[in-house]
């Protein structure tokens, strides 16, 4: 009870100083924050991860579980003018997709072949460019875009077992697009952004299994990742 009451009077006191940045003539925070070269700060947030499957010829669709997953990292930024930035965001992200195949009948076999637990751990680098409005008083608007290469750490590329075996593969590196719209907020001692992301993988991450008619991989043609960030950013 104790800490449910400090997480709600935190929540409290924070929703009043983020109110009072929309006023109309507040008093200015960091209002040198935007004006060095370099900036650094890091970011925490959630994510929610999908597949967009290209099949063959037609079918029952893979149906895909999500999950809500973790987001972690730093933040390195160049100031380009007034407007831009450039960023580089490293970060950690952690997820789990349940795969559902179609096309398994009987009770052994749905038990044995029809799931498949899809655990990702990301390591993102996205290099992005923020373009932001002018200042209001103590908030601003920006939309953020991008590319991003992320290294899959479970992606079982190089197993030698797969499907027959129970082991789902992806490939190592899959290469994004990323897209979004957040708000910087200059409170007295840091600016902190909320932001909405989505991510979207441009290349084919599937490793298809040995058996060509391999009823797991053999309909696919394509397996892209389809994800939402939520972030945090605190400078």
């Amino acid at each position: 009870m104790k800490k449910l009451f400090f997480l709600l009077v935190s929540c409290l006191l924070f929703g009043q100083n983020i109110n009072a940045q929309f006023k109309e003539n507040p008093i200015l925070n960091l209002e040198n924050e935007d004006e060095p070269l370099l900036n650094w700060g890091y970011f925490l947030g959630f994510n929610r991860y999908d597949f967009q499957f290209e099949y063959r010829d037609f079918t029952d669709d893979i149906l895909v579980d999500q999950s809500l997953g973790f987001n972690v990292g730093l933040i390195g930024e160049l100031r380009l003018n007034q407007f831009m930035d450039l960023r580089l965001e490293p970060g950690l992200l952690y997820n789990t997709r349940t795969l559902n195949f179609p096309g398994f009948t009987g009770e052994d076999d749905i038990k044995r072949n029809t799931v498949r637990d899809v655990k990702s751990t990301y390591i993102n680098f996205p290099l992005l460019l923020k373009v932001s409005t002018k200042r209001f008083g103590n908030w601003k608007p920006f939309i953020i875009g991008g590319g991003s290469a992320s290294l899959n750490l479970g992606s079982n590329e190089t197993s030698l077992d797969d499907n027959s075996a129970g082991t789902f593969r992806m490939k190592k590196w899959v290469y994004n697009y990323e897209l979004g719209f957040g708000i910087d907020f200059y409170l007295e001692y840091f600016k902190f952004t909320p932001s909405i992301r989505g991510v979207f993988a441009i290349t084919d991450e599937l490793v298809r299994d040995i058996e060509p008619n391999s009823p797991w991989t053999g309909n696919l043609d394509a397996m892209r990742t389809r994800g939402i960030f939520i972030n945090f950013t605190f400078e």
